[in-house]
Parts: C-alpha cells; structure tokens; sequence
C-alpha cells in the first residue's frame, strides 16, 4: 500500500484532470492475506477509483479484480458502453480467481448496474453478482454486514466535498488554457483571469443545494447561466460605481469574459452533478414506466437505484415509483429487472424497450448508438 502522502498528490493530480481517462493495469490484486473464503471485489479500471477502492478495504483480506473500462469511472463506463459485462466476464475467466475462492461470489460496484447484465454473467460464467454499495467508504460496512446495503449506501450525493473536486475539476484546465492564450496576448488579465475562474467555479458548484430545485424544471439549463450573468454583471457595475473612473470598456471586457466562463461552466452542468441527468441528453425529458402486470415485487429495481425511487412490497410481490422526481434515468432498474416491467416513455407516448436499453448504451451526445 502507498504512504499517506503519494495517496493525497495522486488524488490531487487525478481531480485536476478528472475529465481526461486514467487507464491502470487490469487484473487481480490481492488485499491482505485472503483465503478461499474471502470477499471477491471487482472496480474500473479509472485509476481514482482503484487507488480509492485499495484505500477503502486496507487492512481487509479478500481479492480485488480490475476490468477494463477505459480508463474512464464506473457510472460513465457502464452507462456509455465501456464498461459492461463482457468486460467483467473476462476479468473473471482471464484472472485466475475461480482456482482461489470456494464461493461464486463476485462483489461489483452498484453503479455498473445500467451496463452489466448479472443474468448474463450467471449464466456464462456461474458467478452471482453482488450488487455493493455507491461509494467505497462503505465497502468494510457492508461485508461486515454479511453483504447487505443498509438504505443510505445506495444513495448518490453531491457533498460538499465533491462539488470542491468537481469545481477543481472544471477550473483547473480552464486556467491553464487560459494562462496559455493570454500570456503572449495580454500578460496583466492573466492572474485576474484565473481568479475569475475559479471564483466562478467554485461559486457555481459550492452553492448548488441553494439553486438545486431551480434544474428541475424545464429550460433551467439554458436560463439558470443568464440569471448567473445577470448577477456577476450586477456584481461589476457596483464594484465600479465604487471604483474612481468608472469605464465602460472595462465592464463589457470582463462582461464577456464572465459570460464565456459562465456558458463553459454551465455548459452541462446538469452532466457534472450526480443526481441529475445530463442537459445534453434527450433521455432526461422520459420518464421509467412500471408495468405492473409484469412486476413481481423481486426488488432488483430497488436494489440498484442509486436514488431511492422506488418501493418494493415483496409480501405482495409488486413495486411503485413514488419518489419517480429524483429519477437520473440511468436505466439501471431497466437493464437489471428479468421481467421487463420496466421501460423508458416519453410524454407523447412513445417508449425505449427494455432490450434497447440494455443492447445500446449512450455516447457523449446522448444518442443511443453504442451497440453491446
């Protein structure tokens, strides 16, 4: 295991470019001193997230796969198409684990679910998917407790320290770049220029719980950027009110600079919270239907919604939707219900069927092109 000190720098690095693909090496990696009864665990290949998942099970004993997915996180692989079930049937069936445990146990992350059929990994490989917990902190709780999620380790937050990484995340190139245009140009607005980046950014970002309700409704990705300007184009006009030689150059120079970075930062902002659907994506104007003639209350919907939409009663073998608002539609309750009483709808009637779901995941742009 790495001391504290590489952990933090490499953690730092990987947030500054956490927008770019990571790949690490793929393969089996041994934790602890792991027996033929130890935990299987299976992650990405997104060098974070194996560096996080290590971090989380020190001081376990158990067996940690890492498949290919691209370079890129969990929630994206499995949702775009690079990070599916081929991907993990090949992890199992190249690495060597089935000669070291007893158990057919695999433990994967809960949000691979919209791109990893279990049915399919049973029935080609005999392992039984796991579905764990959405953040690795609650890895060593959840074996712990005999491979159950408590209801919170299913959630997708936006905490404040990840709006910090995903605000750095977003500033960081923009400076550089900016640094990079500007120096030969116009060496003074450089330093003022980084400052208002990331004064933006982090503004933007650290403040979501205050505007979250306001990206619920429909067009607020589009005005949500104009009611920001508004305010920072207010912001300016006071500072030069109070400023000797109030100039009007200056205020629409660092106007149209403001709304630049305002309209990059914002461009999906939607895209870079997790708890909302990208604004790129045509998906997030559908709605997930429940066929309840199809339902059997198995609960697999539950189970891998990283939202809590749903409630299962299994006594009597049915499933609602009551908490549909906070619906991302990634799909995974889609791709995991063998029953397919799930679909995508459109308000004007028009549905994504369950097959389509899971044989065509979604590209940068939101289109369903990417054939399994």
């Amino acid at each position: 295991m790495m001391n504290t000190i590489t952990y933090v720098l490499l953690n730092v690095f990987y947030t500054v470019t956490r927008l770019l693909p990571f790949s690490c090496r793929t393969g089996l990696v041994r934790i602890g001193n792991p027996d033929r009864d130890s935990p299987v665990l299976l992650t990405c290949n997104y060098h974070l997230t194996v560096l996080r998942v290590k971090r989380a099970i020190k001081g376990l004993d158990g067996y940690l796969l890492v498949a290919k997915s691209r370079g890129i996180n969990v929630w994206c692989a499995a949702c775009g198409g690079h990070f599916t079930h081929h991907d993990v049937i090949s992890a199992l069936k190249t690495s060597g684990i089935e000669k070291l445990v007893d158990h057919r146990n695999v433990i994967l992350p809960q949000l691979a679910a919209p791109g990893v059929e279990s049915v399919v990994i049973k029935k080609k490989t005999g392992w039984r998917v796991v579905w764990g917990p959405v953040y690795a902190r609650d890895i060593p709780a959840f074996l712990e407790n005999k491979l159950t999620k408590k209801d919170d380790m299913r959630k997708v937050l936006f905490p404040l320290a990840d709006r910090f990484e995903m605000a750095t995340a977003w500033a960081a190139p923009m400076s550089l770049i900016a640094a990079l245009i500007f120096l030969p140009l116009w060496r003074g607005a450089v330093a003022p220029l980084i400052f208002t980046i990331w004064g933006l950014s982090l503004a933007i970002f650290l403040s979501f719980p205050l505007y979250e309700r306001l990206l619920k409704r429909q067009g607020a990705h589009v005005g949500f950027p104009v009611i920001l300007w508004g305010l920072v184009l207010l912001g300016l006009v006071g500072y030069l009110i109070y400023w000797p030689g109030f100039s009007w150059p200056f205020l629409l120079r660092w106007g149209a600079a403001c709304l630049i970075i305002i309209l990059v930062l914002t461009l999906d902002l939607t895209g870079s919270t997790p708890t909302f659907k990208s604004g790129l994506h045509d998906e997030r104007l559908l709605a997930v239907e429940l066929d309840k003639k199809l339902c059997k209350g198995a609960g697999f919907c539950s189970e891998v919604c990283p939202r809590d939409c749903f409630a299962v009663d299994k006594p009597h073998k049915t499933a609602s939707i009551p908490r549909a608002e906070f619906c991302v539609r990634c799909g995974a309750c889609i791709v995991q219900c063998p029953f397919d009483a799930l679909c995508f709808k459109s308000a004007a009637g028009d549905k994504i069927s369950p097959e389509t779901v899971r044989r065509y995941k979604l590209n940068l742009m939101g289109k369903r092109n990417v054939s399994l």
